[in-house]
């Protein structure tokens, strides 16, 4: 039950969609008869969720129909975020929040004979992210709904998500994540709206009606896309806005005359080559082959994107001259990037304009957000590649490139390097083409993600561009919806809540301010208290019930849940608990603290040392966990599969969030946001929006630690040598000594000496260098966990001072700064939702 019910009802004028309780079980059985063809004799739980979620899902096609019709006939700009993820998590709780349906819902749920909850634990979370850039895109369109700003977010629907995780013998062992294989009830087809789009052949030239030079791309081959409607309902409001994916498809899926000839493969050769492009999330690209696929991934969704927008601009005008005024296209990362070539081509190519007006158009349309400071993940792709599978839009790269570099030349004269840092081809050594620096030029504006990574982007990442054009650099802070990361996934802090300060928090994070003034409140810290508590015995319980595992739950629940990766440090935290282990070691009796140290998180398949730190995590916890002189003071444990549905769990139980990476290496990061909004305290560097995090809690309400940006500069600039700090501190010492001894791997020393050289010899990350400081750091954590009192205290600042994190916040931001968009509250026009789910309209 969520408590948001309890105290709300809906907004004024919106509409009220849940019906009452009998409309909602005679939907639920109409839905398990006519579209499951099961009777409760033969149901199954997955029939039930898709009975469950058809119900709801009438119920919002309502608000999504009226939704559409009104901006059709009123007109208003649409923002389209073009992201290759969306991780938006289980739909049905989040839907239910936001329609304000959840409390009719479950009772018409318990009178039926379901186990509402049962239902949504069952529900598949939909595989189209790896991590914080496809949880980014979900909480925006939530937040772009609930502010009633119109948007179409673009993506592919991948057949095969990101991997399933599980453990074998404690390594990483990776799944195909088949999750439309049980149903997805929430989508739409629409393969009457398909859009064609070319890959390779050639082009050639031609002259038009008035003899001008004109260019024509005569593709190699075609491949349909068919796009696959989600509505996103905003919170109690009439919006629903639109999440549109894009499925490949072969013009011609099977070939008579092939079959009729005995070659049974080359009948359907097409139609797979075809499906292959939305086949799987990130193929690896470690071979040629994975490289073009995901090079071909990207410009289907691009053109696909595109080709939607223009169509949907031409049913409402006459020409493109004014495409802008209309759409506003977010590029989620340099994965869209090619749509700066790709529009220029629609424009001039397709639509005829002169290239001077294309580019205004293109230039006016498209934004472009960088998510990363790594020079390695700045994204490029090899000449050779790129030209044969979009030779067109190699030769219009070159054109931009050139009329750039000769704005570049005149700005700068006789500044060659500069030229060849801001050149789109990279022609330092074998040639490429720079994605960053083509969503550099084609925007009209450019953010990074926290007020540190646009800082050190605007001073060394994007410098030049900076340079050439001051203030098209903007900063967005990233925010997280309280919507389904408080309100669905902590039903007993959103009860306290409402009934502490309202519900107006839930539209209005910034209203959680009104906590400041109950922190002196004794009986409200008791209250808070108990809350987390609830939250970390539901969890124990839950362990000892599964495996038979034993967690304490007034222990400190110490949690790092991100995708695994070097600069991300989960290793240093790890040498944190091989420290602690050492003294109890030492000293069996000494006086700890006692910890439930919590792992989760994906490593890439491809990415060998991060496999190995799963590796050493779970071996640490197979020793740690059965040393009888631990005794329970210290737990490890990794979590397998991490994604959303989990997430829901482990941030509302979590006492301290480690964010840990270098400084200078995380562009935000929104893990870190959740937890805070939990209550959780944070240890961490100042990386990131961790910076801002901690300018808003207060520094005594936050556990820093490290070097900071410039202080890594510094050191590294100064020849940084790991042995030094390996030789120089005891503890350090002991304990990579321990790991290379074999402690942890059953006498193998050759299984972690991999990783282990890696930081003696190397120590890219500077884990050594920050060593001393962060096992001080969580000293003063433990001494103060000890004081419950305060460590409520604090908690409680936390989430009273989270409100700028809202992605609410994020979103009004780049109306403001970039977008220049505007609220669209919808008005219903349509006549009352009939009993069995179908609408009509009022007559014209």
């Amino acid at each position: 039950m969520s408590p948001v019910e309890k105290t709300s009802a809906s907004k004024k004028g919106t509409v009220n969609v849940n019906g009452d309780i009998n409309k909602l079980k005679r939907g639920f059985a109409y839905n398990l008869f006519y579209k499951q063809g099961k009777t409760t004799h033969t149901a199954t739980l997955n029939d039930y969720y898709l009975a469950v979620a058809h119900t709801v899902r009438d119920r919002m096609q309502y608000l999504f129909v009226n939704s559409t019709e009104a901006l059709l006939v009123k007109g208003g700009k649409t923002v389209c975020y073009l992201s290759a993820e969306f991780l938006m998590g289980p739909h049905l709780g989040n839907n239910l929040i936001n329609l304000g349906m959840y409390e009719d819902v479950a009772q018409a749920a318990e009178e039926t004979g379901l186990d509402l909850q049962a239902i949504l634990n069952h529900e598949e979370e939909p595989g189209l992210g790896n991590g914080g850039l496809g949880r980014l895109a979900a909480c925006y369109l939530d937040s772009l709904a609930t502010l009633q700003i119109p948007a179409i977010g673009y993506g592919l629907r991948y057949e095969f998500g990101m991997f399933d995780q599980e453990l074998e013998d404690g390594w990483q062992k990776e799944l195909s994540d088949r999750w439309l294989h049980p149903g997805n009830p929430w989508e739409i087809k629409k393969p009457d709206m398909d859009c064609e789009v070319g890959f390779g052949g050639h082009t050639e030239i031609y002259h038009g009606e008035k003899g001008n030079r004109r260019v024509r791309w005569i593709p190699g081959r075609v491949i349909s896309g068919i796009p696959y409607d989600t509505p996103v309902p905003g919170y109690k409001v009439n919006n629903v806005n639109l999440l549109r994916l894009w499925s490949a498809q072969a013009p011609k899926s099977f070939d008579f005359e092939e079959f009729n000839v005995g070659d049974y493969f080359g009948a359907v050769e097409e139609k797979m080559a075809a499906e292959n492009i939305t086949k799987v999330l990130y193929p690896n690209d470690e071979q040629f082959q994975g490289k073009r696929l995901r090079l071909e991934q990207q410009y289907f969704l691009v053109s696909c994107s595109l080709q939607d927008m223009i169509r949907i601009h031409l049913f409402m005008n006459d020409s493109l001259d004014n495409f802008y005024d209309d759409f506003q296209g977010q590029l989620n990362d340099t994965h869209p990037a090619v749509a700066v070539p790709e529009l220029m081509r629609l424009l001039v190519d397709v639509h005829y304009y002169d290239w001077d007006q294309a580019w205004d158009i293109t230039c006016k349309t498209l934004c472009y957000t960088n998510h990363t400071l790594l020079p390695e993940a700045m994204e490029k792709w090899q000449l050779d590649l790129f030209g044969t599978l979009l030779p067109r839009h190699l030769e219009i790269i070159y054109e931009i490139n050139q009329r750039f570099l000769d704005k570049v030349r005149l700005k700068y004269p006789g500044d060659d390097a500069r030229l060849s840092r801001m050149s789109i081809i990279d022609e330092s050594g074998p040639r490429y083409v720079r994605m960053a620096n083509l969503a550099c030029v084609g925007s009209k504006a450019i953010n990074g993600v926290a007020a540190m990574h646009t800082d050190l982007l605007r001073k060394y990442t994007l410098k030049d561009f900076n340079e050439m054009y001051p203030g098209k650099i903007h900063n967005v802070t990233n925010g997280v919806t309280p919507r389904r990361w408080i309100a669905l996934s902590n039903p007993r802090l959103t009860k306290l809540l409402i009934d502490a300060i309202g519900e107006g928090w839930v539209t209005h994070l910034e209203e959680l301010k009104k906590l400041e003034k109950l922190v002196d409140d004794a009986s409200f810290r008791d209250a808070w208290r108990k809350v987390k508590e609830s939250n970390k015995k539901d969890v124990a319980d839950y362990a000892y019930r599964e495996n038979g595992t034993v967690v304490d739950p007034k222990a400190m629940f110490d949690v790092q849940v991100k995708r695994i990766h070097e600069y991300k440090r989960q290793h240093l935290n790890v040498l944190h608990i091989i420290t602690l282990y050492n003294r109890i070691k030492a000293n069996p009796n000494i006086d700890l603290t006692p910890r439930v140290f919590v792992f989760g998180g994906k490593a890439a398949p491809g990415y060998f040392m991060a496999k190995r730190m799963i590796k050493l995590i779970t071996s640490v916890g197979d020793v740690i966990n059965t040393d009888p002189d631990v005794d329970d003071r210290l737990k490890v444990f990794f979590v397998p599969n991490y994604n959303v549905k989990i997430g829901q769990v482990v941030y509302p139980m979590t006492d301290l969030s480690e964010q840990i990476s270098l400084a200078g290496k995380e562009a935000s990061g929104t893990g870190n946001m959740k937890f805070s909004m939990n209550g959780a305290l944070t240890i961490g560097t100042m990386d990131g929006a961790n910076v801002e995090i901690r300018e808003e809690v207060g520094a005594e309400n936050f556990f820093l630690f490290g070097l900071n940006v410039e202080e890594v500069m510094e050191l590294k600039a100064s020849g940084y040598n790991p042995m030094d700090y390996y030789h120089g501190n005891n503890e350090l010492r002991a304990v990579i000594d321990l790991i290379n001894s074999g402690h942890f791997s059953h006498g193998d020393r050759d299984l972690f000496r991999p990783l282990v050289d890696s930081l003696l010899y190397d120590d890219q990350y500077l884990l050594f260098a920050d060593y001393q400081d962060y096992l001080d750091c969580q000293d003063r954590i433990s001494e103060t966990f000890r004081d419950q009192d305060q460590w409520t205290r604090m908690s409680i600042l936390n989430t009273a001072r989270m409100g700028k994190f809202s992605s609410d916040r994020s979103i009004n931001d780049y109306c403001r700064k970039i977008w220049q968009a505007e609220p669209f509250p919808v008005e219903l026009k349509w006549q009352r939702i009939p009993e069995g789910g179908i609408v009509f309209p009022k007559p014209l």
